[in-house]
């Protein structure tokens, strides 16, 4: 009987075709970049393995570039203006509308010594409204780089955000740590939410933001770590950067209350053991948190006095702001019980309490509780500052990125993947909305960023 015919699969024509040679295995340096090669489509093929900080940085990349796409879009219908010609290139869209010629004109030409002053003896609109360190910042790199304002200065704004990202990630995964128990991923998951927040598009342009959101989360981390030399430093940095440095005494006060707490239940339970001694006062960490308080509230009062020393007019802030403002006096809460009546008619101040008190309930929930004291004192800390001083109107929204723990309390509350996607994709649809009606200016005038 004959041997049987051997099964041939596809592919194998070579090895059995009379006088071929099988493959030889890969050997040397052929094997090594095979293995290489593997790794990588491994590592891209699983992106829950890749180290956090990569992960931090692709979920903003990817969030910038979805911005990106959207800011060329709208800026094809974008008519020409002060700032920009028709239809203007990215790099111009993003370093010189609105806010940005001003802190360009601070990076060329400084502050004035003298406040302007119209016909009618009113201080006039001015860049003392606007804070230095940001386009100084840019200004350094400029001198190092040769590079104009266009590019370095929402380049820089880039970078600050990708770092303010980093550290909120930390942030969120340490201090809130029971949050974390309770909903696994949520650090990462609140990164991508305040990446793609509706206002996050000054996350890549010539606003104060970015840097702004890297100092603040900054401070917080180190406040939560009892580092408090460098949150001092952090904070004195915030309060040449924007007018938000005064509402984290209230995260340094809401702190000092939290490890006093902690203290005093130590004395007592070691005074019920026999014999135990007491527990001494940490006097060293008293000054230390002391010493940033006073340092947090002398630098959310730094620029306003720099201000008045510099024009010789005490009240030199103030009446800048009023210039910007154009509704008078700066006077603390009235504004806003203004614009709910204009909003709402007698109605308003009830649906203004309504929605404070809601935002209230929000920040005092079990989940922002877990959040631990300082991420879940700063967004009502930061809420209330702003009800106090601003005017609302259309640049509330960009004010309410830098409450950026309201991020990880909305997501905290479950961990259904289509709340996530949901949040996200409003998120994405509230940033075209941004840039449409807000960004894109229809001359000769329109609403403020």
């Amino acid at each position: 009987m004959s041997e049987p015919a051997a099964v041939q699969r596809p592919g194998d024509e070579r090895a059995t075709r009379p006088g071929a040679r099988a493959p030889a295995p890969p050997t040397g340096g052929d094997a090594a970049r095979s293995g290489r090669d593997s790794a990588l489509l491994a590592v891209l093929r699983a992106p829950a393995r890749w180290t956090w900080w990569v992960q931090v940085l692709a979920v903003y990349a990817a969030a910038r570039l979805v911005t990106a796409v959207i800011l060329l879009v709208v800026a094809r219908s974008q008519e020409a203006n002060l700032w920009t010609d028709a239809a203007p290139s990215y790099s111009a869209w993003t370093g010189r509308m609105w806010d940005a010629s001003w802190y360009q004109q601070i990076a060329e030409n400084g502050y004035p010594a003298e406040l302007p002053v119209g016909g009618d003896g009113r201080v006039q609109q001015n860049v003392w409204a606007f804070y230095p360190l940001f386009p100084f910042l840019v200004r350094a790199v400029q001198q190092v780089t040769g590079l104009g304002w266009d590019v370095v200065a929402p380049t820089v704004a880039l970078l600050c955000g990708a770092g303010a990202m980093l550290v909120i990630h930390r942030l969120v995964e340490r201090a809130g740590r029971l949050a974390v128990a309770r909903r696994p991923g949520l650090p990462l998951a609140t990164v991508a939410l305040v990446s793609v927040f509706p206002s996050s598009v000054v996350l890549q342009v010539a606003y104060t933001e970015a840097l702004a959101l890297l100092l603040i989360a900054g401070a917080l981390y180190l406040v939560w770590a009892r580092r408090y030399e460098w949150a001092g430093l952090v904070v004195v940095l915030l309060g040449f950067s924007r007018a938000v440095a005064l509402p984290l005494a209230l995260v340094v006060a809401w702190h000092a209350v939290v490890r006093g707490r902690v203290w005093w239940r130590a004395r007592r339970v070691v005074g019920l053991e026999p014999g135990a001694g007491p527990v001494a006062v940490p006097w060293r960490d008293v000054a230390r948190i002391g010493g940033l308080l006073v340092v947090t509230v002398l630098s959310g009062l730094v620029w306003q006095v720099l201000c008045g020393l510099v024009t010789g007019r005490p009240d030199a802030y103030f009446l800048t702001q009023e210039a910007w403002r154009g509704t008078g006096p700066v006077v603390p809460f009235v504004p806003w019980v203004q614009v709910s009546q204009m909003l709402f008619g007698s109605a308003g101040p009830w649906v203004l309490v309504a929605v404070l008190a809601a935002v209230a309930a929000v920040g005092l929930s079990p989940v922002a509780r877990r959040l631990g004291p300082e991420l879940q004192v700063w967004p009502l800390a930061y809420l209330g500052y702003l009800v106090a001083v601003i005017e609302p109107w259309t640049s509330l929204v960009r004010f309410l990125l830098l409450a950026f723990p309201l991020g990880a309390v909305t997501l905290g509350w479950t961990r259904s993947r289509w709340w996530f996607w949901g949040c996200v994709v409003a998120c994405v649809a509230g940033q075209a909305w941004w840039v449409w009606g807000l960004w894109r200016l229809t001359p000769p005038s329109g609403w403020p960023p």
